[in-house]
């Protein structure tokens, strides 16, 4: 009997519920005040939480699809995931577990692994567990490359600025269309942009508000926000490389009757 392996990848990644907590100690219980956040400063480390109130998977952003134009649908009809328990791990074509490719912007997302903000003068770096990607958003008032002279990215040409006080809004251009936008084989084109507005909410939470725009595969705008929890000042992101072990699911693939 072949189980339903998003159960597996958005909870344990053997090795993943040590990582999830860096090297320190198991997180508090999630509380909504702790006073309120910091002035232009999203700096520590994040991890995911997910409230009664929001759309919760491992998987995808929304419970409906997106709207996909012809050319995205014919493109989604030809993935193979293994997160909802279509096929095996042996069957599928998900780039990130068949290539060891990177899961891309706003995919990242789904691994459920922390990620660490560090603030410079030139750029903002999400330093994120899964795979050491280091992904910079450029915050010195520079703009995305012409589009002539783009290269094609994993994670796409960032630039970001303060809103306001708590509310950092970062868009990224210049993707490559070798990945997923979401863990079930929506896809994009070299066209996608992605919007990311991060909001901090109070000292210890942040809502990450996404908007995902590419005119050759989605027939509108796809939307999702997520929610992530400020770790203790003592957490420290770990070491987790697609190459590891922890990518083995042949043990899940078949449960005893």
């Amino acid at each position: 009997m072949r189980t339903v392996v998003l159960i597996c990848a958005s909870c344990g990644l053997g090795n993943a519920s040590y990582a999830q907590y860096g090297t320190s100690a198991p997180m508090r219980p999630m509380r909504s005040e702790d006073g309120p956040s910091p002035s232009h400063d999203l700096t520590g480390v994040w991890t995911r939480v997910e409230p009664p109130h929001a759309f919760s998977s491992g998987a995808t952003f929304t419970s409906e699809p997106p709207t996909l134009t012809p050319w995205g649908a014919e493109r989604f009809a030809q993935a193979r995931n293994s997160n909802a328990g279509g096929y095996t791990l042996a069957e599928t074509n998900d780039p990130v577990l068949t290539q060891c490719h990177p899961p891309g912007v706003p995919r990242v997302y789904f691994h459920p692994y922390p990620f660490e903000f560090l603030h410079t003068p030139k750029y903002t770096l999400m330093l994120y567990e899964y795979d050491h990607t280091v992904r910079r958003i450029y915050t010195d008032g520079r703009n995305h490359p012409p589009p002539d002279i783009r290269v094609p990215l994993w994670l796409g040409h960032s630039i970001g600025e303060w809103q306001d006080a708590s509310t950092f809004v970062v868009d990224t251009v210049g993707f490559n269309d070798r990945t997923w936008l979401d863990r079930t084989g929506i896809p994009h084109s070299e066209e996608l942009r992605v919007t990311e507005v991060f909001r901090r909410v109070d000292f210890r939470n942040i809502q990450i508000d996404i908007t995902m725009q590419d005119p050759i595969a989605l027939a509108e705008p796809w939307t999702a926000t997520f929610y992530y929890r400020l770790a203790p000042p003592d957490w420290e992101i770990g070491e987790i490389s697609c190459s590891g072990d922890y990518l083995d699911f042949s043990s899940f693939e078949e449960i005893p009757e």
